[in-house]
């Protein structure tokens, strides 16, 4: 075999090391490389595994421990030598623990990089679920000191981008804390499902070797909530199932297109127009040619960045869907989205919540708009429904009233008793009390509803849960 030919783990089949465009075409280290604590974390277990059963001697454990321990610190450091040739993480980690001792060449025993890479990625995702559900909840604090801080500042809430009827400032800053919670939850499930140690399914059936999959689940840390052992139930599937990958960029996604809703919610709010918030200027952007101009970059970029994550969900969709079982080389473009996933979503969740700890709210632009009689017509026919008249015509009622009140140019509370009478017997001169917004709001105190116990409850709920 000539020598080029051999720094390749399947070199023994070829006659000649792989053509140069097919290196780099084929290559996957420059973005794997970031397994590698985990690729040296699942080799030693492996090697301990081995040596459990009597693969590998005492002597020969200690000089695997000894040589990945230095790698670990190359790593750390920065200093490990990565090469394009050796084609991935796996590989340059393998050849690098050969030359500090002989014993390497058996740690490959029983191992595939099959198994390998999807005990790295299982490793990986349990890590980045927990590192999002953190940055998540950093955001989630942000979010509730401004529900806490405005929990009873109104403003407007919105249907169609239409003044629909009040709400408070803590309301509305609860509602996408109650979403960023649903987006906690499901990372969980993921790190659930991400928590089953298929090393020892080889590259699809095993191994005649006398292998404890037990025992290296419960090395790597692998284990339900008694200690018990977690194991990957089917070796071909264990290696071709991306379905951890899908949910993570799932979970990523939503994630993402929660804080894309929230960021456009700030945008508007920022605008002239609404002028409800004054965003830092930590985290805004002026303009090259307009000295004026305040822009919100920071929710504009985190509105782009949605698209982004939401492709890299498409991507793997995409190159899972037509795939035979099991591993296909196709599979090698699935980490790729995944880190992005991972990278961007994290930088957002940071980004809002330095924004978000900084908001003000303009209490008296947000108590003007939400002073609009409009907003309250709902309570009005509420009001009539209360008096014995059906929604319906109670619905039909209150509309004619708004219809007089824009031909005329008036308010709604400056049309007088005998108009509002003959539109409704029931529109009489109390009718006007329903316009207080203390009322509307004092009468909102079940579950769910903007009442200012309601409100407090939910920011009081939400303390103690980030608390815990």
């Amino acid at each position: 075999m000539p020598k080029d030919a051999k720094h390749v783990s399947w070199g023994g089949r070829f006659s000649a090391q792989p053509d140069a465009l097919m290196q780099v075409f084929g290559e996957s280290v420059s973005f794997d490389k970031r397994l590698a604590s985990y690729d040296l974390k699942g080799s030693l277990g492996h090697a301990a595994m081995l040596a459990h059963v009597g693969l590998l001697s005492t002597e020969e454990l200690k000089e695997i421990e000894k040589g990945i321990l230095e790698l670990q610190e190359e790593i750390y450091k920065d200093d490990f030598p990565w090469k394009l040739e050796l084609e991935d993480v796996h590989m340059n980690l393998e050849q690098a623990l050969r030359e500090k001792t002989k014993a390497a060449d058996k740690l490959h025993t029983g191992r595939s990089r099959n198994d390998q890479v999807a005990t790295d990625m299982r490793l990986f995702f349990k890590d980045a679920c927990s590192n999002l559900q953190l940055s998540l909840e950093g955001a989630m604090q942000a979010l509730l000191s401004i529900a806490e801080k405005y929990a009873t500042l109104s403003i407007p809430g919105y249907t169609h981008l239409q003044r629909a009827q009040p709400v408070t400032v803590g309301h509305h800053m609860l509602a996408h804390i109650e979403a960023l919670g649903r987006d906690h939850e499901r990372f969980s499930v993921v790190a659930k499902h991400a928590n089953a140690c298929p090393l020892g399914s080889g590259a699809i059936a095993g191994s005649t070797l006398p292998l404890d999959r037990e025992y290296i689940a419960k090395v790597l840390g692998f284990v339900d909530h008694e200690g018990n052992a977690c194991l990957t139930a089917n070796g071909m599937d264990a290696v071709a199932d991306r379905d951890l990958f899908l949910e993570f960029a799932s979970a990523c996604s939503i994630t993402a297109i929660h804080l894309s809703r929230l960021s456009e919610d700030l945008i508007i709010w920022n605008s002239s127009e609404f002028d409800f918030v004054s965003l830092p200027d930590s985290f805004t952007t002026g303009s090259s040619l307009m000295p004026q101009k305040k822009n919100p970059d920071c929710y504009e970029l985190v509105r782009g960045k949605t698209g982004r994550i939401v492709g890299n969900l498409t991507n793997l969709l995409v190159a899972v869907k037509g795939l035979p079982l099991t591993y296909n080389r196709d599979l090698q473009e699935d980490k790729p989205p995944v880190f992005d996933c991972y990278d961007q979503l994290s930088l957002c969740l940071s980004v809002v919540k330095g924004c978000m700890e900084e908001t003000v709210f303009k209490e008296e632009k947000c108590e003007l708009a939400a002073s609009d009689p409009l907003l309250l017509a709902t309570d009005l026919a509420d009001f009539l429904v209360s008096k014995g008249l059906p929604f319906r015509q109670a619905h039909h009622a209150v509309g004619q009233l708004v219809g007089l009140a824009d031909s005329k140019g008036i308010s709604l509370t400056e049309i007088s008793n005998e108009e509002a009478s003959g539109i409704s017997e029931f529109l009489t001169g109390e009718w006007r009390e329903v316009f207080d917004l203390k009322r509307a709001f004092s009468m909102r105190e079940k579950p769910g509803m903007p009442g200012p116990r309601q409100i407090s409850t939910r920011i009081d709920h939400w303390k103690s849960v980030l608390s815990d």
